[in-house]
């Protein structure tokens, strides 16, 4: 039986955030358009296999037993350093950052979108690209996306995406995964804005919207929405202008 976690070429208690951070980098690495090589389906399909078992944590748990049949990592030593403890105690914004990060990667998620929440609020200009490279944010801050809109936190997660994907267009990072993140945004914005947000907050994504790149169809669909917003509040001159710039766009 092979070692699915080495296959991936993570940790045997890797999280799922580190899983899939690592199925991504494997799977770029072997598509064609970044190796110039023709596809090796063999390597592929091993590196796909293990995603699937190891993202999945019932199909984990049934590989760890039968795999690793008397492997016990031994527990850090009381007076080993506390990397979590460390990061908690300090206040400074870079650690705050960090410590985000690190609670998404210990499997710590309720605790890392908390923390985000908390951090939007009380810094108005606080921003976790600052403090990590380019690819950490990006697969780390897609990663808090996700838990972001599982708890419906639909608006920080818009304003998160926002900047991964003017990022991805400023420099391929995502690449055959960037339509993954597009789906997933376009996904937000039609299903979950109206109704779940006030109306300005509504106006202000659907705005920021018409800037990412999405279809005309999409565009139509956003510029519909904002025309209602508009009527309601009693700005019909503003919502005529967004229903004839939608008809345009069909």
């Amino acid at each position: 039986m092979e070692n699915l976690y080495a296959v991936l070429g993570v940790r045997n208690e890797a999280t799922l955030a580190e899983i899939k951070k690592a199925y991504r980098e494997k799977v770029k690495n072997l598509h064609p358009d970044s190796t110039g090589k023709s596809a090796d389906n063999e390597e592929f399909s091993r590196v796909v296999h293990a995603y699937r078992v190891l993202s999945d944590s019932h199909q984990r748990s049934i590989f760890d037993d039968s795999y690793f049949i008397k492997i016990r990592r031994e527990k850090k030593s009381y007076d080993s350093f506390d990397y979590y403890k460390w990061l908690s105690e300090r206040q400074d914004e870079e650690s705050r950052a960090k410590l985000i990060f690190f609670c998404l990667m210990q499997q710590r998620e309720d605790e890392a979108v908390k923390e985000y929440k908390r951090m939007k609020m009380s810094h108005i200009n606080f921003s976790l690209k600052k403090w990590f490279t380019r690819e950490d944010f990006m697969d780390y801050g897609y990663i808090l996306c996700e838990e972001l809109v599982i708890r419906g936190e639909y608006y920080d997660a818009i304003l998160l995406l926002e900047e991964i994907i003017n990022m991805e267009r400023s420099y391929q990072y995502f690449r055959l995964f960037f339509p993954e993140v597009m789906t997933f945004t376009l996904n937000i914005l039609k299903r979950n804005i109206e109704g779940y947000m006030n109306d300005e907050l509504a106006l202000d994504v659907w705005e920021r919207a018409l800037d990412l790149g999405f279809s005309n169809k999409d565009d139509a669909f956003f510029l519909k929405k904002m025309a209602g917003i508009y009527s309601k509040l009693g700005d019909e001159a503003t919502a005529r202008i967004c229903f004839e710039e939608a008809n345009k766009l069909i």
